[in-house]
């Protein structure tokens, strides 16, 4: 069956043709973004949900959605997303970080110039019937020096045109290299310098704990006098009132924002000052940027459902189509290795270790790991998946740590999960054979070669004759065919293993009547979802 996507928002004709184009069943109900009640009522049934900014996707909203899977935002703001509350569902959200860069980097610096050359007063001015030359004296920007707070996506392009205008560029982030501070051509600094240094300070970082009002009242004292502010990232980066007080004494000389603490905004302390630029949020208001978010998301979401392949995800590791292929059946494995070693603990985990040696090294280890936690979490939860399973290991208090390693052993690659409990330490490792089936190679430290079922039976015991005949003839008593047999010990005589792959569940007769032997120490039926 087709996946079914709900468009709730005004996308563009174009990127609902791209959901039918590639065999996915699309309805284009833009009415429902603003209708909370009709959308709750229109969105079970749905795989994707793709919106704008219109739509609310609450938790109400995700209660009623039993069967989505991804949420696209086409723009990169998701204000109007419970993440937290899609994490717990299960449900992948997606944004479009890269459609609307330039439009908004574009939109800054047009900012930059009306403040720097009060264009807005003089044009009104202007139309008023007014000849006002000597009263509006701007700045020019060869020669300033701009401070850019963010050199991400959006900042870098900032920096690049702001090289073209001749002025020399600082930036403040801490996540920015030297090594490309020297690629963008900008000088890294610390807030403080930034600060005191900048002609023109202009934002681009997201609204987080740490960046809400990074231009506080006490930041603000520390600019250079006349300094000039521009903000199209997100309201709320700014202490509004300390900036109209800053615009008011002269501490600031002018500023314009397209953003704001509380939006829609119709009060704030900044409109009735003459030195300040205001627009509606227009950052990524072009022709261009709407249709390219537009496009972008409808191909991100029809990636995820027909290939599983995750990009700009803002709550599970992305995975390209091109690791998707090379990746699936790794991503199987390891949910394999994490669902034996969930049905085989029975106590509170406190760890999950994971280690990935030889070409695993290089994959995509973080969607490794989500698979490998969805595979031990599913155990007690049916319902988590990749996306949730990280969400519901934290809540219980689980550390979780990876390791990579160069190619040790026989197999260019394999997969080693350890779960840490408060009395033992339970470990399974497995690789992917050529053939591209996923096989366990090793559990308590005992070397097996073992193909993986929807239906097995694992049992442990001393390494003595007859283990083989008796599981033989209790499946056989049962009427339960064996579809492989693995055996495995650590030495002659020590402890020994069995992986029995079955056609069918084996009934509760059957672990019964083995335990009653007395040769085993441990009988397990196992179940794995093999997809």
């Amino acid at each position: 069956m087709a996946p079914k996507v709900l468009v709730s928002d005004k996308l563009s004709e174009t990127a609902v043709q791209i959901f039918r184009n590639r065999g996915i069943e699309v309805d284009f109900r833009p009415d429902l973004g603003k209708d909370k009640d009709k959308l709750l009522e229109a969105i079970n049934g749905y795989d994707g949900l793709a919106i704008r900014s219109a739509t609310k996707v609450t938790p109400k909203l995700l209660e009623k959605a039993d069967n989505l899977k991804v949420v696209g935002r086409a723009g990169i703001g998701v204000d109007n997303v419970d993440i937290p509350a899609a994490s717990k569902k299960g449900v992948i959200v997606m944004n479009t970080p890269f459609g609307n860069s330039i439009t908004t980097a574009e939109h800054a610096i047009a900012m930059m110039m009306a403040a720097a050359r009060q264009i807005p007063e003089a044009n009104a001015s202007t139309h008023s019937g007014k000849w006002e030359k000597s009263r509006f004296m701007g700045v020019e920007l060869t020669g300033k020096t701009l401070g850019v707070i963010g050199a991400g996506n959006i900042g870098s392009i900032v920096i690049d045109r702001g090289h073209g205008l001749r002025m020399k560029v600082i930036a403040y982030d801490p996540f920015l290299s030297e090594d490309r501070a020297d690629k963008l051509g900008v000088e890294k600094v610390e807030l403080d310098e930034l600060l005191g240094r900048a002609d023109f300070i202009t934002l681009h970082v997201p609204l987080t704990d740490k960046t809400r009002n990074i231009l506080s009242a006490e930041a603000i004292a520390k600019t250079r006098p006349g300094v000039r502010i521009v903000n199209c990232a997100r309201g709320g980066l700014i202490d509004e009132a300390a900036l109209a007080e800053a615009l008011k004494n002269g501490q600031v000389a002018a500023a314009a924002l397209d953003v704001f603490a509380v939006e829609p905004a119709t009060d704030n302390p900044l409109f009735d000052l003459p030195n300040v630029v205001c627009t509606p949020h227009l950052g990524a208001s072009t022709t261009e940027a709407q249709e390219n978010v537009a496009l972008q998301v409808a191909e991100q979401m029809a990636d995820y459902l027909l290939t599983g392949a995750v990009q700009n995800a803002l709550n599970m590791p992305s995975v390209t189509a091109e690791e998707a292929k090379v990746m699936g059946p790794w991503i199987k494995l390891a949910g394999y290795l994490g669902e034996f070693a969930g049905q085989l603990t029975d106590e509170p985990i406190k760890a999950i270790n994971i280690l990935y040696n030889g070409q695993t090294a290089e994959m995509n280890t973080a969607a490794l790991n989500a698979s490998a936690v969805a595979g031990i979490m599913r155990v007690l939860n049916p319902d988590v998946n990749m996306v949730s399973a990280p969400i519901v290991a934290k809540e219980r208090g689980i550390d979780i740590a990876t390791t990579t390693q160069g190619k040790t052993g026989v197999f260019d690659a394999y997969i080693k999960l350890t779960v840490v409990t408060g009395h033992r330490e339970r470990s399974i490792a497995g690789t992917v054979f050529s053939d591209g089936k996923p096989r366990f190679i090793q559990i308590k430290g005992i070397n097996i070669d073992a193909e993986i079922g929807q239906h097995m039976l694992y049992t442990t015991n001393e390494d003595v004759p007859g283990i083989i005949g008796t599981l033989g003839q209790t499946m056989g008593n049962h009427d339960v065919n064996i579809a492989n047999f693995t055996l495995g010990r650590s030495d002659v005589g020590g402890e020994a293993i069995a992986l029995l792959y079955l056609d069918a569940p084996p009934p509760q007769g059957v672990l019964d009547e083995l335990a009653a032997t007395g040769m085993f120490r441990q009988v397990r039926r196992l179940q794995f979802e093999i997809g």
